[in-house]
């Protein structure tokens, strides 16, 4: 498939790609403040399962509308009136775009605002990078409605912020706003405008070499889910892999001859 075709299949997502290779995911449901039915969990796949191979050097994953994601679309949820084999089956291709997110390769900056709330938190926690903006929310009401979390909050939520937070956020509804979602990890940058934000620091992560941001964006997490001991070799095989590329001696070369920037504080 070509990046064209991929463009042209869309319904429920954009694609925008800039000159310098990143691109701009947009959520594209804002009536039903970007909820996710099976159809646009397709598109996640397709997209996702492609960016790195159609050149995609970071990614931005935005939405249209005043709302990122309210998370499953529970219209289509009742009307569907799903088996529980029917919804197993759903949750896991929810899985599967969302480990395409994580363990891709690409880096995935998501723009936040409004609401970030079940299903879409789960989204939103299979990024790398989390930007939110004063209006932003994140909640998870599955408790609330009689629900479980099926997008992978148990991983990923949980991973952010513990356990006993996220327990607390499904038995109680509890909502965190914008800047006590940060202070607990729910996102890393509060900005003023978040989109705005999201694109410069895909810009800047864009600049890194393609091999040392795959790395990144996928050896950490499958590190993670390993033994300490696995992980140590895992790390010492990607390093070898890395850090010799032959992309990288005239970075390297820069640094031995003080020419490249210093690491200072802002």
């Amino acid at each position: 498939m070509t990046l064209d075709q991929l463009i042209a299949g869309l319904a429920n997502l954009t694609l925008q790609v800039e000159d310098d290779g990143v691109w701009i995911v947009t959520l594209n449901r804002p009536t039903k403040r970007n909820a996710l039915d099976a159809a646009t969990v397709e598109e996640m796949i397709d997209v996702f399962s492609r960016a790195r191979i159609l050149g995609a050097r970071a990614i931005v994953l935005a939405a249209n509308g005043p709302h990122f994601c309210a998370g499953l679309d529970l219209v289509e949820h009742h009307q569907a009136d799903r088996s529980p084999e029917q919804f197993m089956h759903l949750c896991l291709r929810w899985h599967e775009a969302f480990n395409k997110m994580e363990y891709g390769g690409v880096p995935i900056i998501a723009a936040l605002k409004g609401a970030v709330v079940g299903g879409g938190l789960e989204l939103a926690s299979a990024a790398h990078i989390r930007v939110a903006d004063a209006g932003t929310y994140f909640a998870l009401p599955e408790g609330t409605r009689g629900l479980f979390t099926g997008g992978g909050a148990t991983i990923r939520v949980a991973d952010l912020i513990g356990k006993a937070r996220m327990i607390d956020m499904m038995l109680t509804g509890r909502v965190y706003k914008a800047e006590e979602g940060v202070t607990v990890g729910l996102a890393q940058y509060l900005a003023e405008d978040s989109l705005e934000m999201a694109m410069r620091l895909a810009r800047r992560a864009a600049e890194n070499l393609p091999l040392t941001n795959f790395a990144i964006c996928s050896a950490i997490s499958h590190m993670q889910n390993m033994s300490a001991l696995d992980a140590a070799y895992a790390e010492s095989v990607v390093a070898g892999v890395v850090n010799t590329q032959p992309d990288a001696r005239s970075r390297l070369a820069a640094f031995a001859g003080k020419t490249a920037a210093r690491v200072r504080p802002d």
